[in-house]
């Protein structure tokens, strides 16, 4: 067996092991909880609404579109998926033990396994080159739009990950009010989405920004000064996207 096959096989067996974790934890669920049960447990500001954990619905789709793509005949040797290498395999194990790691209150350790899944993703992203590479439009949807909504994704995830753990071991934050910490970590995203914008152009991650922004916004209505923080930096995220957008059209 060759090693492009291989590492289509780890691709296809891991996310089919992620998948199946990720439906147990909603269907059983865990432990006896659900993901968003245990995350109401902390009174934290930097968490959006439900609703926005739905965009792991077109995560999952996006997982079934890479396994397909990288199992087309022309990609078998492609040099691109080759520097993936493993990378994708790797990171559905993470995914999977995080799910574990949560739900079994194991919350520490919840937060070196999600670093260690936002730096696989980021790694993948760089080996991957996105957004500067030449692709066919089936190669962008199929590899480039998953990498990038995923990495958005998870970039947010960490920093509620840590937020929650911060909050679970008594972290005073330095005597500066949650609420703040919550707009500081709102500006330090949109750093990130404005690094993206200059960058890499990168249309998915922004909307991912402006998706999660919007959804922090509604869930804490209550604490005015991080739901209009929320609300503006949606909408700078917002803005970047289309700037994004137009600039690629232009190239």
């Amino acid at each position: 067996m060759s090693k492009d096959t291989i590492r289509q096989y780890g691709n296809l067996l891991s996310a089919l092991l992620a998948l199946i974790v990720n439906v147990l934890a909603v269907t059983l669920p865990l432990n006896g909880q659900s993901t968003a049960e245990i995350s109401d447990r902390f009174q934290v500001y930097f968490v959006p609404a439900g609703y926005v954990f739905s965009i792991w619905s077109i995560i999952y789709l996006g997982w079934i579109a890479f396994i397909i793509f990288q199992f087309l005949p022309s990609q078998k040797e492609s040099p691109r998926l080759r520097r993936l290498g493993h990378l994708f395999a790797i990171s559905n194990l993470a995914n999977a033990a995080w799910l574990v790691c949560w739900h079994y209150n194991l919350f520490g350790l919840s937060v070196l396994v999600m670093l260690a899944l936002l730096g696989l993703l980021i790694a993948s992203y760089l080996s991957l080159n996105v957004n500067r590479s030449a692709v066919t439009r089936l190669e962008y949807w199929s590899v480039d739009v998953l990498f990038s909504v995923y990495l958005g994704w998870i970039t947010v995830a960490t920093v509620a990950n840590i937020t929650s753990w911060l909050y679970f071991i008594g972290w005073n934050g330095f005597g500066i009010p949650a609420q703040a910490w919550a707009v500081i970590m709102l500006a330090v995203a949109s750093l990130l989405g404005l690094a993206m914008a200059l960058r890499r152009r990168d249309v998915g991650y922004l909307s991912v920004l402006v998706w999660a922004f919007i959804g922090i916004a509604v869930k804490q209505a209550p604490a005015p000064a991080v739901a209009i923080s929320a609300w503006i930096a949606a909408a700078l995220m917002l803005g970047l996207a289309i700037f994004s957008f137009n600039r690629r059209q232009t190239v």
